[in-house]
């Protein structure tokens, strides 16, 4: 979700049929939304292909240590399959969160520097999540591009953060970001925590990949990429917009004869706060 103006909620929008495999070229008609179960108008709406702004928040704890080329391959594969004017940058964490570009340097459109960037630490140590997602989710705060996504890359295991999960879903559930996420529980003994990355998803509209072998895992990035430039943006005026600073639920339902398709996108979006009276 992302509020152009005051009374406008705009929703990143992706359709499928069932697979993983994002579906293109729908009509607008083809959608309904809901805002507390009241149908709205829809006053926006794009197909189009545009540019975004992306972060890779990728797992470099010592869970991690011999999957250095499993990354390299996953966020050059997605930066092959991404926009050519796409914002990105990387966040990598163990017990530190640290931007992985070079100071001063918020997003970059090369991909030699962001393969650099996906190996600029070496592995090892505990495991920040919960801080590392909401970092990710602040600096998508300065970007350019108003479709904002950030791929988590984790076994979902955390024994570090300063942050909750809690704390972590509720920065999800304000931030206008999708969040995909790729669970690595599989590639190793300690299988961390896929619940934490399927909510974390949920809340945000993205969707969460269990890949069983590091090729899947690779795959997955591609995929991800993919999907989000067959995506679709609809806006609306809320029929009862208040500025009460409270969560409003939204659905986005999608009909297409002869099909069975779901849509994805968070599920509601926090009202801003009524000024002062003065």
């Amino acid at each position: 979700m992302f509020r152009a103006r005051a009374d406008l909620v705009v929703l990143h929008v992706n359709v499928f049929d069932g697979k993983s495999d994002a579906v293109p070229d729908l009509s607008q008609s083809a959608f309904q939304v809901v805002e507390d179960g009241r149908t709205q108008n829809i006053t926006f709406f794009n197909d189009g292909d545009v540019p975004v702004a992306v972060g890779l928040v990728i797992d470099n704890s010592g869970s991690m240590i011999t999957r250095r080329k499993m990354v390299l391959a996953g966020g050059t594969m997605f930066a092959e399959s991404s926009h050519p004017e796409d914002e990105l940058f990387t966040i990598i964490f163990n017990e530190h969160v640290r931007l992985g570009l070079p100071k001063l340097l918020a997003f970059t459109q090369s991909r030699p520097m962001l393969q650099a960037s996906l190996l600029a630490r070496e592995p090892g140590g505990m495991t920040a999540l919960y801080d590392a997602v909401i970092e990710g989710l602040d600096h998508l705060q300065m970007a350019m591009h108003q479709k904002r996504v950030l791929v988590v890359l984790s076994d979902g295991g955390d024994n570090a953060s300063q942050h909750t999960k809690a704390d972590m879903l509720h920065r999800a559930s304000r931030s206008d970001a999708l969040v995909y996420t790729i669970w690595t529980g599989d590639l190793a003994g300690n299988v961390g925590n896929r619940r934490v990355l399927n909510d974390l998803s949920q809340r945000t509209g993205g969707l969460n990949y269990s890949p069983s072998s590091e090729d899947a895992v690779v795959g997955a990035f591609k995929e991800i990429a993919e999907n989000i430039r067959r995506g679709y943006s609809i806006g609306y005026v809320p029929t009862n917009a208040r500025a009460d600073g409270e969560y409003h639920r939204v659905k986005v339902m999608v009909r297409v004869n002869g099909k069975h398709l779901s849509a994805r996108a968070r599920d509601g979006y926090t009202a801003a706060n009524a000024p002062d009276a003065r």
